[in-house]
């Protein structure tokens, strides 16, 4: 599928030229001579991409533009304008535009500009995909993303779904998704039609522990209710059960587990008959089990029966590009829940949450944009409203960019960085700006419009 650009220039040489080099590169590309025909080519054409002019005879493209910001949110459009008219174009980007070039307009730089504005268009497509996934409440592997090792993990626990009862372990560290993952084994298993039962053993009160798992008989001890109570296992009969941190449980109750997984049935508690299941059983835990029974609060036996098959979740830090799909879904997710108007998250914010190490991982990730969301009210997530994820990590980046800020003890503003950041880098390139730009991992409009917001003079010295 062609992606589709509409160019709005009323300069006809110019939409000419456009749409000859735009075409060459495998574009579908229309152009829009008039501007007062503008919103129904839109509406006929459907463009992923708009290229529009900021000077047209019979509109302002600032006001057209803003126009389009309301109707047609989801299209980036990219502004073009002469050098003089930097400060408009910073008045374009605060509106809404996705970026912004100069004339004469360089090739190179037009390529660029249109990935980046594309894997945008791709980005939010594959968010509003994964958003009428969860509608559908079917965890198909799109939904877990594409790096290449989610999508083994996801490849191993698709076909250890298909047994009907071979006992599965998943690992990995908090905040991973392992009961997502727990949920998919379910979904794709001979399984699916019956019940999937998840319990936290972590949050079990020791000495409930095998009431709640195994159920108990009316006055079987104190407090015991006067009715017969189902226990996790029983209720699951014939799905799924999740044992969530299995590494929580006691010694104790780990013996009586191993029963079930050996014999498939269980006394419950003041039973004189025993009661039998017919229950897959999945554990997931965020500790190293096998360091467990080494240090003997894990049992062997028990470690052997749970690692008949085992799948291993990576971090967040370790399937980066997965990470921008994850971030959007959570602002549409949020943005809804709390009646907000955000449409993105610029691109300086993907680049450092990329590089961000994500402790907490895909929870961590998720509560942060919760709270971002829940007290902003602009309509782009921009670096200042996530200061507070770095406080921690004292602005160190990965030891792959060997680069640390020291913040001072009184605090600074992340302002101030970035002007300085920017003057220094101006500084080594010699006030060249195509090459501080690309030091600096931005388009050279981008860096024009940091130097204008952040009041760095333009002079002929850094042109």
């Amino acid at each position: 599928m062609k992606f589709k650009i509409l160019i709005i220039d009323d300069d006809n040489l110019v939409g000419l030229s456009l749409n000859k080099v735009l075409t060459k590169l495998g574009y579908d590309v229309q152009v829009c001579l008039f501007a007062n025909g503008a919103h129904e080519k839109i509406e006929e054409f459907e463009p992923d991409v708009i290229l529009l002019d900021i000077y047209l005879t019979t509109h302002n493209g600032l006001e057209l533009q803003k126009s389009f910001h309301k109707k047609y949110s989801h299209i980036p459009v990219i502004m073009i304008t002469g050098y003089a008219d930097v400060n408009i174009a910073v008045s374009a980007m605060k509106s809404g535009a996705f970026d912004f070039m100069l004339k004469p307009i360089d090739l190179e730089q037009l390529k660029l500009v249109l990935n980046k504005a594309l894997e945008n268009v791709t980005l939010k497509a594959e968010v509003n995909k994964l958003h009428s996934l969860l509608k559908e409440n079917e965890l198909s592997k799109e939904f877990f993303g594409k790096n290449t090792k989610i999508l083994r993990v996801l490849n191993s626990a698709e076909k250890l779904a298909k047994s009907p009862d071979t006992t599965i372990l998943i690992e990995g560290e908090s905040g991973t998704g392992k009961e997502v993952f727990a949920k998919f084994i379910h979904q794709n298993s001979l399984r699916n039609d019956a019940v999937f039962i998840q319990i936290n053993c972590a949050t079990i009160p020791k000495e409930l522990a095998e009431s709640e798992l195994f159920g108990h008989e009316k006055g079987a001890f104190t407090g015991a209710s006067l009715k017969t109570k189902l226990g996790k296992f029983e209720l699951a009969n014939g799905g799924t059960i999740l044992l969530d941190e299995i590494g929580e449980l006691s010694l104790d109750m780990q013996a009586k587990l191993l029963r079930v997984l050996q014999e498939k049935k269980f006394y419950r508690l003041g039973a004189e008959k025993e009661t039998r299941v017919d229950v897959r059983i999945l554990a997931a835990t965020n500790k190293n089990l096998e360091t467990e029974v080494k240090n003997g609060t894990f049992r062997e036996d028990l470690f052997y029966r749970l690692n008949v098959a085992k799948i291993t979740i990576p971090p967040l830090r370790e399937r980066k590009d997965d990470i921008p799909v994850l971030a959007y879904s959570f602002l549409k997710e949020f943005s809804i829940k709390f009646n907000k108007k955000i449409e993105t998250i610029s691109p300086e914010v993907i680049s450092l949450f990329q590089k961000y190490p994500w402790k907490g991982n895909i929870r961590e990730l998720r509560n942060v944009m919760e709270r971002v969301i829940l007290l902003t009210e602009d309509e782009e997530l921009k670096e200042s409203h996530f200061g507070f994820i770095f406080e921690n990590e004292a602005g160190k980046l990965n030891e792959d960019d060997k680069f640390i800020l020291k913040i001072p003890a009184k605090g600074i503003k992340i302002e101030l960085v970035l002007k300085d950041l920017i003057q220094k880098t101006l500084k080594i390139t010699n006030g060249n700006q195509v090459k501080a730009a690309k030091v600096l991992g931005l388009s050279r409009s981008k860096l024009r419009y940091r130097m204008e917001q952040l009041g760095i003079e333009v002079t002929r010295s850094v042109q």
